[in-house]
């Protein structure tokens, strides 16, 4: 039999993320010593009341409502009017298992071309190409900290010349860890061409600002939203995301329900009802002291490896760096991640998943690879860490570093 896979999907390889989580899994289970700077996971562990609530609602087997339990909508949309200004109400939240899956059936729903700034999450391009949509890039430079112009964007959008247009942002930015400083003048020309905005805000709470900010509080009418408690809360593994939309786009959000109801059905029980007590409680300590304890060792990372050889700016948010290593040694951005893994066991993803052409030695670093449970029995207040503090408690993160530092300074 010939020709079985679409043409769309040929091109089409495993998420460079979960790909490098497990081969540093495979060499770890060889016996060779893996700083797993590659995969972007929270090292925190779940707050106990959410894990109990987990625990009390297991027996909870029955289908739930496709579009999520009304309380958990309720919750959400609450959490997301008090960040952003916002209007929502459930009936605009959808409940989906992850993030990710939110995304992608919106891909599938939407009619039209995606435009996608370099820096961008791995998945974003692959699932457009899923869906049949057309993708742009925008390249991005340090100087303008990872984020399109205002003036570029207005480029693309006319050298594209569609009516309907998709931008998808994402702030605090996966992969680079900055937090976009221009979203009302990208809005101003979202709603002069009266594109559609996706704004993945994922990491909101982990901006280092310590302040909360949405492209929907400046363009309300033309963006959605999606989150989960994957990065704030800790439970990657749980697989409970939602997109939030607009009132005004509600039959794109039917059709959305739609494509959902015909591939995941519904959410788990037992996770919807541990995620209202995740949406409720005040867990404003627990957020406030994770995002401290990442801000330091981020500023550890960049300190210690910052020089003439490597380029790279500050943390603004998340859990991410994206070091640009200088040097002519290396054709390509996998070749380099390549030779680091092999010469000092960093794991590094190659710039040119993100959106990079692959000529440019940029990388993604996520300095997440230590035991977040440590830090917070050990630890009080959100204090600034100082080095003892993060060599007693994230060694993996201060061996790794010094290797990759020492590493450069040959090239």
């Amino acid at each position: 039999m010939k020709d079985l896979v679409k043409k769309n999907i040929l091109q089409l390889t495993p998420s460079a993320t979960l790909a490098i989580n497990e081969k540093s899994k495979e060499l770890n289970a060889a016996g060779k010593k893996v700083y797993n700077f590659g995969f972007g996971q929270s090292p925190f562990p779940v707050p106990e009341k959410i894990v109990s609530a987990l625990k009390e609602n297991a027996e909870k087997k029955n289908y739930l409502p496709m579009q999520g339990l009304p309380e958990l909508r309720t919750a959400i949309a609450k959490h997301l009017n008090n960040l952003t200004k916002n209007n929502f109400s459930k009936d605009d939240i959808l409940i989906t298992p992850g993030s990710k899956e939110a995304m992608y059936i919106m891909h599938v729903a939407f009619k039209g071309e995606v435009i996608l700034p370099s820096s961008s999450w791995v998945s974003y391009a692959p699932q457009a190409s899923i869906a049949n949509n057309k993708f742009h890039w925008i390249q991005t430079s340090r100087e303008n900290n990872w984020f399109p112009s205002a003036q570029d964007l207005e480029k693309k959008i006319k050298s594209i010349g569609k009516e309907n247009i998709l931008l998808i942002l994402n702030s605090p930015n996966n992969p680079s860890g900055a937090v976009c400083k221009n979203f009302k003048e990208i809005s101003e020309v979202a709603k002069k061409y009266k594109i559609l905005i996706h704004s993945d805000e994922i990491y909101g709470q982990l901006s280092f600002c310590n302040k909360y900010d949405s492209i929907s509080s400046y363009y309300p009418e033309g963006t959605m939203i999606s989150s989960s408690l994957s990065k704030c809360f800790g439970a990657g593994g749980w697989r409970l995301g939602f997109i939030a939309v607009p009132k005004n786009l509600r039959d794109f959000l039917s059709k959305m329900k739609a494509v959902g109801s015909e591939t995941f059905s519904s959410v788990s029980g037992p996770i919807q009802y541990a995620a209202i007590e995740a949406y409720t409680g005040d867990y404003t300590d627990y957020i406030v002291k994770t995002r401290s304890i990442l801000n330091s060792i981020g500023r550890y990372v960049y300190a210690n490896l910052k020089s003439n050889n490597v380029l790279i700016n500050p943390p603004q948010g998340a859990f991410y760096l994206m070091p640009e290593f200088i040097n002519s040694k290396f054709k390509t951005s996998l070749e380099l991640c390549d030779a680091i893994l092999e010469d000092t066991g960093v794991a590094l993803l190659p710039g040119s998943s993100f959106g990079f052409s692959k000529d440019k030695m940029l990388t993604r670093l996520s300095y997440t690879d230590f035991d977040g449970s440590q830090f917070l029995k050990n630890i009080s207040g959100s204090e600034k860490l100082g080095n003892d503090v993060i060599e007693k408690y994230a060694p993996n993160i201060v061996e790794g570093t010094n290797k990759l530092s020492e590493w450069s300074k040959n090239l």
